[in-house]
C-alpha cells in the first residue's frame, strides 16, 4: 500500500470517528436532564400522609412522589414568618418593631408551634416585601416601587440575627414578574433567600393597584419557578421555596398548569384576613379544593382582630385543618 492509498485510508477514518462522536453529543444532547435525589423519599411520602391531616377527598396527600432536591425545607420543617417593609408600620409586624424586640416575638411564635406539632421543628423566615404597589405611578409608569439595597440588606442582617431565611416578596402592580424577578436575582442566588408573589396587586387590566383584587396566571407562576430552578441548577444550590398568595378565586387562573420542580417548593399561602370561620372557609375553597403542593397561612395582629369578639387562630386550632399548613405567616 502506497503512502497515498494511507492518507485516504487515514482521512476516512478521521471521517468516520468524528461522526460517530457528533452522533453521540447529539444523543446525549437528546436525552432529558437526569435529576438525583438524594431525599429520603419515605421519610418525605410519611410527612405530607401526617399533613393531609385524614383528608378523605383524594386531594391530599398531593404529588406523593414530586420528591425535591436533597436540601429541601419542605415538608420536613414548618416555616413560621414575619412579614412586612422596613419602611411602614402599616404593611406588617416587621417595620412595626426594633430587630431585638421583633425576635422576641418571633420567637414566642416559634414556640408556640413547637408545641403545638413536636414533631415538626420550626424554621424562622423573614418575609419582605422588596417591591411595593403604589397608588400612585413611579418614573416607570408601573406603580411599584422597588426598594433600595439597602433595605434588603438590612432585612438579611435582620434575618441573620435568628438564623432565619428570607423571603422577597413582589407586589408587580402594572409591572410583571418577568421584568421583576430578575431584578432580584443576585439575592435570590444567595442560599438562604427565597420568593414570594401577591396576585393581589398584579393589575393586568391596567387598574390602579388597591382599588380591586389583582390576578395571575399558571403562566405566571411558571416563570417564577422556571427561574428559581435554573438558578438552583446554574449555582447548585438547595431548593428553593415560592410562596404564591392567594384568598379569592381569580387570583390564580389555571391552577392546574402549574409545573412542580424538584429545584422549587411551591407554597400557595391563604392570605385573607377576617374572623376564624372566614378563614377557615377561605382555606378550604382555593387552598384545600385546589392543591398545587404546599399550604400556608397568614395570621393578622390586627386584622383578625377587627370585629369583635374575634380571635387570632392559635397553632392548636390551625392543626385541626386539611391539609395542616406547612408555611405560617404573621402579619
Amino acid at each position: 500500500m502506497n503512502t497515498k492509498h494511507l492518507i485516504s485510508l487515514a482521512l476516512a477514518l478521521i471521517v468516520i470517528l468524528t461522526g460517530c462522536t457528533q452522533n453521540k453529543a447529539k444523543k446525549e444532547a437528546a436525552k432529558p436532564e437526569e435529576v438525583v435525589i438524594k431525599t429520603d423519599t419515605i421519610a418525605y411520602q410519611k410527612k405530607l400522609h401526617a399533613l393531609a391531616n385524614g383528608d378523605t377527598t383524594g386531594r391530599w396527600p398531593n404529588h406523593l412522589r414530586d420528591y425535591p432536591l436533597d436540601g429541601a425545607i419542605l415538608p420536613f420543617k414548618r416555616i413560621v414568618a414575619y412579614y412586612g417593609n422596613l419602611y411602614s408600620k402599616k404593611m406588617g409586624v416587621l417595620g412595626e418593631y426594633p430587630p431585638k424586640e421583633l425576635w422576641k416575638k418571633l420567637n414566642i411564635e416559634v414556640a408556640a408551634w413547637e408545641k403545638a406539632d413536636s414533631t415538626t421543628p420550626v424554621q424562622p423566615a423573614i418575609h419582605y416585601i422588596a417591591v411595593v404597589a403604589q397608588g400612585i405611578p413611579m418614573k416607570d409608569g408601573k406603580y411599584c416601587k422597588r426598594m433600595p439595597d439597602a433595605q434588603i440588606d438590612s432585612a438579611l442582617a435582620i434575618a441573620k440575627m435568628g438564623n432565619a431565611i428570607v423571603f422577597l416578596d413582589i407586589q408587580v402592580a402594572l409591572s410583571n414578574v418577568q421584568h421583576e424577578v430578575p431584578l432580584l436575582e443576585k439575592y435570590l442566588k444567595l442560599p438562604q433567600v427565597h420568593l414570594g408573589i401577591d396576585p393581589e396587586f398584579s393589575m393586568k387590566d391596567g387598574s390602579i393597584p388597591g382599588h380591586k383584587i389583582g390576578t395571575m396566571d399558571a403562566t405566571d407562576v411558571n416563570f417564577c419557578a422556571d427561574y428559581l430552578a435554573k438558578l438552583v441548577k446554574a449555582n447548585n444550590l438547595p431548593p428553593k421555596i415560592l410562596i404564591v398568595h392567594r384568598f379569592t378565586q381569580g387570583m390564580i387562573r389555571n391552577y392546574k398548569n402549574i409545573r412542580l420542580h424538584p429545584q422549587v417548593q411551591i407554597v400557595m399561602n391563604m392570605d385573607g384576613w377576617g374572623e376564624p370561620v372566614l378563614k377557615r372557609s377561605t382555606y378550604k375553597l382555593y387552598i384545600h379544593k385546589e392543591p398545587v403542593q404546599f399550604t400556608g397561612f397568614k395570621l393578622f395582629y390586627k386584622n383578625d382582630l377587627k370585629k369583635s369578639p374575634n380571635h387570632m387562630l392559635t397553632p392548636t386550632e390551625l392543626m385541626t385543618l386539611r391539609p395542616q399548613p406547612i408555611y405560617i405567616q404573621y402579619q
